[in-house]
């Protein structure tokens, strides 16, 4: 790369002679008349608002008409270049730097016609013209527009970002802040970078100087399209209100519908900006990316050349299309378009970057090499930055590998339930390959983060991604643990299943599946392995089903883009499962089966549906009415209806004696009245309630309520007994276990102390409270293995008892693990020195090893276990 020469802006005089062309041109400027500055503004405004023609044709006139100003040609290469003219276009830029020698405003409007035109050795020599110039003349080059120029110049010449804001953009905008594309340059700079927010800020500072301008909405549009969708398609409107034309917006819609599966938007999309430039390289290559989604090799090809046809080495092609592939979780084929494209140019970060993040989703580790080039060479790159920090901290990860699976887990975490992951997934392994007649020849690699910064960074390479909890690539897993959930923890068993469910499915699939069937499947599976896992019927889907917010079969993707709320997108996971459902009964898992099989040969999804079952208007007709059927299902004795709420000051016009059954009015009188602590008044709604829907685990679940309110009453029996209720239809009801397991306690009621640990564990294996009470009930009903692996969990979390920890977990394992035990042992011993009962059974493992010289004698497996002997730490 180039190195911009800074100029010193203070430096005095010129350092070179004026030219016989400069000198042609000054005498122009007083000789020849010029367009009234009206005339432009007006000219400017066709353009902005997407009349490019006659913009084109109003600056030629005025050209002709001798309008001297530079600005002019500049108008009319952007009308030319908008409506695909690259060849006119180029033909104008070298007449306008032949009469405008000195500027570097037409140099760097050049750089972009040249490599449009696929001259790359021309726009390579345009920016050391520019550097050339602005190093021995800087005094001619201090007005704001200049300043943009040789900002834009100096960060295609590889400058500091940093150094470029500070001494160019940011003096422009202080000097002339009617120069809006110092701001256009400086968010498009922080996009570039993957800089949202501060890309945000630029936008929304140019949106507000220059409202008409639908460049900065499209801005604005784009620097939240990966967070906030909402104001996403807002600012896009705003954009394309302004300018129905304008084709970056119309080249995000062309995106979104793509993501959405709405192929007919996006060929609409992508058919309004042909009709504006049709040799547009872009929409060319959404065209041959859903042309290589179609699985048509020919129709790619031909799209292909019509994106490359004036510039065959453009390197945004590859990338584009590798990127969407990519985005469609198809990483291998995303991978070789990068590779292209950094085979066209091998300075392209962005190519890098997303090659590198492709191959870490392959589970690829070269990945972090090139994310580390990219950072070198970058500092500003925010993905490169957030991987390299990332790879610093899985550096120290332990990795768990057994058959089938590589598991990459905190030391600590690894420690505490290591095994119970393996051991899970081993299960799920076992079950889903067998159910789908799939043989995984790799190994499947799943990371657990303890921090959710770290998961998001690995998962999405930015920050965010709040209430996602795993994700799958297709063989790697990145996982949430628990300990990112405290206040709220889901069970971490489930997540599992629930991601390695994606794995056979996009195996299955060559990941060409849409994202709802894929979901639909993975809860399908949950609620298959445990039908207290995955999602099930409530109130508020209920209400969405018969209010008829079902999103059709052949739409069912978009559900998860743009959901009203966070309770939205859990009904399209709900509502995709239900389908799965629906078609397995209706025409069974092997109809599933071989849609899958399909959709793995590159088939359309919604054909090769109505292939394997019926027409999806007669499927989405019988699918509307099994939902429609589902939803009437849950608890049909009670009164739906939503009360209507009174006018301000007046009291509730419904009532329990005038809607006795009513779910809202029932449920609303009994907060009431616990807020009353009218506990004994409570019950009566609140039995009403689960008498007709014993089935709710919702946050505010009746169940939950009376619990409290029996609490309240200190009537234990009856309270244990909804527990008991909750606790069996509850995947991750934490409070509810340990409340449990105080019961169980104080009743010496062993059995089901250590039935509610487990659950506890399956959500939470991180509380040491819980090993505490856990431990010694699973050591009083004998379970020797689990009570070994709860006092081994205990060591990993600084118990105030250090020394019993390490004694009880030797002594559970002395006669399976002899030499496992005689280093806890020994650690006991560090901790209390004088620890009897850790030095008899010391001895004990001493002389069965003298008398044992055969080693796997010594260490074989043994059905009893040692007797406990309550732990003295007294010396003889």
């Amino acid at each position: 790369m180039g190195m911009l020469r800074f100029p010193n802006m203070a430096s005095e005089g010129p350092k070179v002679s004026l030219t016989a062309g400069l000198l042609l041109s000054l005498a122009a400027l007083f000789l020849a008349p010029t367009a009234n500055a009206a005339d432009y503004e007006d000219c400017e405004n066709l353009f902005l608002t997407g009349q490019y023609q006659a913009a084109y044709e109003m600056a030629t006139k005025a050209i002709e008409d001798y309008a001297y100003q530079e600005e002019w040609r500049h108008l009319l290469v952007k009308t030319m270049m908008v409506q695909g003219r690259y060849r006119e276009a180029q033909d104008t830029i070298v007449n306008t730097i032949s009469r405008y020698p000195t500027s570097v405003r037409a140099r760097q409007l050049g750089y972009d016609v040249f490599l449009a035109n696929g001259n790359t050795a021309r726009s390579e020599s345009l920016l050391k013209e520019i550097d050339y110039l602005v190093g021995n003349r800087s005094w001619a080059y201090r007005e704001a527009a200049n300043l943009v120029s040789i900002a834009r110049t100096a960060l295609l010449l590889g400058a500091d970002p940093k150094n470029v804001l500070d001494s160019f953009l940011s003096p422009a905008k202080e000097q002339n802040d009617e120069v809006r594309e110092a701001w256009m340059v400086a968010g498009k700079l922080a996009l570039g970078k993957n800089d949202f927010q501060t890309a945000a800020e630029e936008f929304k500072e140019g949106a507000r100087r220059f409202p008409e301008d639908p460049d900065f909405h499209w801005g604005v549009a784009m620097s939240f399209a990966e967070s906030d969708m909402q104001i996403a398609m807002e600012s896009l409107n705003k954009a394309l209100t302004i300018n129905t034309n304008h084709v970056p917006s119309l080249l995000m819609l062309v995106d979104y519908g793509i993501d959405a599966e709405d192929y007919e938007q996006a060929a609409e999309g992508i058919g309004q900006i042909l009709a504006i430039n049709p040799h547009h390289p872009l929409a060319w290559s959404y065209q041959a990316l859903m042309e290589n989604l179609k699985d048509s090799p020919k129709g790619e090809a031909r799209c292909l050349e019509e994106a490359t046809r004036f510039w065959p080495g453009n390197p945004e092609v590859p990338h584009l299309i590798g990127k969407k592939l990519s985005q469609k979780y198809r990483f291998k084929e995303g991978s070789e378009y990068q590779k292209k494209a950094l085979a066209l140019d091998p300075g392209h970060s962005g190519a890098k970057i997303q090659l590198a993040q492709d191959l870490l989703r392959l589970g690829d580790d070269t990945g972090w090499k090139l994310a580390k080039e990219v950072h070198e060479a970058d500092a500003y790159d925010v993905i490169a930055y957030n991987l390299v920090t990332l790879a610093d901290v899985m550096g120290k990860f332990e990795t768990l590998e057994n058959e089938h699976f590589l598991v990459r887990m905190s030391p600590r975490e690894a420690a505490i339930y290591g095994d119970q992951v393996l051991s899970l997934l081993t299960r799920a392994h076992k079950t889903l390959t067998e159910k789908y007649g799939i043989q995984l020849e790799e190994k499947t690699i799943i990371e657990i983060f303890p921090d959710q910064k770290d998961f998001a960074i690995r998962t999405f390479s930015l920050p965010g991604g709040a209430g996602f909890l795993g994700v799958c690539f297709g063989r790697v897993i990145t996982a949430n643990s628990p300990a990112s959930q405290v206040d709220d923890p889901s069970n971490w068993e489930a997540v599992l299943w629930h991601e390695f469910a994606h794995v056979i499915t996009l195996t299955l699939t060559r990941n060409k599946m849409p994202r709802w069937l894929s979901e639909g499947i993975s809860v399908h599976e949950e609620l298959a392995a445990n039908p207290i896992w995955g999602q099930t019927m409530t109130p508020f889907y209920r209400e969405l089903i018969l209010g008829g917010e079902l999103t059709p079969v052949s739409e069912l993707s978009s559900a998860f883009l743009n959901p009203k709320s966070g309770e939205h997108l859990q009904f399209a996971y709900y509502e995709s499962a239900l389908v799965v459902e629906f078609l397995i009964k209706e025409y069974g898992i092997e109809s599933l089966r071989a849609i899958l099989r399909e959709l793995g040969e590159g088939k359309e999804i919604n054909t090769t549906i109505a292939r394997h079952t019926t027409s999806m208007e007669s499927l989405e007709k019988a699918f509307d009415a099994f939902a429609r059927k589902r939803a009437k299902s849950l608890a049909p004795d009670l009164d739906w209806e939503r009360p209507e709420e009174p006018p301000a000051g007046l009291p509730q016009l419904w009532t329990t004696q005038m809607h006795p059954k009513n779910y809202y009015i029932l449920h609303q009188k009994a907060a009431e009245l616990m807020g009353q602590e009218k506990w004994e008044e409570a019950k009566e709604p609140l039995k009403t309630l689960i008498e007709h829907y014993p089935n709710n685990a919702e946050s505010d679940s009746p169940l939950k309520l009376l619990a409290v309110v029996h609490r309240k009453l200190e009537e234990r029996e009856e309270e244990k007994k909804i527990l008991k209720k909750l606790a069996a239809i509850s995947a991750d009801d934490v409070d509810v276990f340990e409340r449990l397991m105080e019961m169980a306690e104080e009743e010496e009621d062993w059995k089901t102390l250590a039935v509610n640990g487990e659950r506890y564990l399956a959500a939470n294996p991180l509380n040491p409270r819980i090993y505490r009470l856990l431990a010694p009930a699973q050591e009083k009903i004998n379970s020797i293995e689990e009570a070994a692996r709860s006092w081994k969990a205990m060591l990993q979390m600084d118990p105030a008892d250090p020394a019993q920890a390490h004694y009880k977990f030797a002594a559970l394992i002395a006669q399976r693990r002899p030499e496992e035990a005689r280093r806890h042992l020994l650690m006991a011993l560090e901790h209390a020195p004088r620890f009897r009962d850790a030095h008899r059974i010391l001895q004990s493992i001493d002389n069965e090893s003298e008398a044992s010289p055969d080693p796997e004698e010594a260490t074989r497996e043994k059905t009893a276990s040692p007797s406990l002997p309550t732990p003295s730490r007294n010396a003889p």
